[in-house]
């Protein structure tokens, strides 16, 4: 963040951050806030798991907390569905809930997006759900690495390596796709191959699977 002013408001803003719960999304959430937080801002944060008095930036889902229910009425609650997040900015806190971890880690993303697009951060309120339920990335990608009319390379799936060699691209691709609300692939050209059906390739895609669940997207 190059604007001294916005700097200074995003650093007030983010004085305590803390991220509730620690499922494998959990985790992730806090990571990427961590990661983002100290690239923008130049500082490093520890990214707490349990709220605190003090805390002026928190995120987690509505059950997580008694907070949440003072906060959102069951109006709000029930509009965003399980994908759907709320923001709310004011008097130097900031909140981030929604009714799954999932839809926490897709309101952490907006909030940076809001950072690095260099928005104020000083009175949000946000609600966002998405329109779709299914929002999937379509691969047109072969067994030994082909793409069909895909000029750009190999798949980036190596399913030579697979199940053990999980590749980083994997991770940065899930998220990639979390980060834009993408929750469901396929993995394999439509013009489908069965043995991806046999059980040395059902081990390959649960990798990926594994992988990719924590992240909100659904393996096809």
């Amino acid at each position: 963040i190059n604007n001294p002013a916005l700097l200074a408001q995003y650093k007030k803003q983010l004085l305590s951050v803390t991220v509730l719960g620690s499922s494998p999304t959990n985790l992730i959430t806090r990571t990427e806030l961590t990661n983002a937080l100290k690239g923008l801002t130049g500082n490093n944060y520890k990214v707490d798991s349990v709220s605190g008095a003090a805390n002026t930036f928190i995120a987690g889902t509505v059950s997580s907390s008694p907070i949440f229910n003072t906060l959102f009425s069951k109006e709000e609650i029930q509009k965003i569905g399980e994908e759907g997040f709320i923001i709310k900015a004011r008097s130097g806190k900031t909140i981030i809930t929604g009714n799954s971890d999932i839809a926490i880690l897709y309101g952490v993303f907006h909030y940076l997006r809001l950072l690095q697009t260099n928005e104020s951060v000083i009175h949000l309120n946000i609600i966002s759900s998405p329109r779709l339920k299914l929002r999937m990335l379509n691969h047109w990608d072969n067994l030994n690495r082909t793409v069909e009319r895909g000029y750009a390379g190999f798949s980036i799936w190596d399913w030579h390596k697979l199940p053990g060699f999980i590749d980083q691209r994997y991770i940065d691709y899930a998220r990639a796709n979390a980060s834009i609300g993408i929750n469901a692939v396929s993995l394999t050209n439509v013009n489908a191959n069965a043995v991806i059906l046999t059980a040395p390739y059902i081990q390959k895609v649960k990798a990926l699977a594994d992988l990719l669940r924590p992240y909100g997207i659904k393996v096809f």
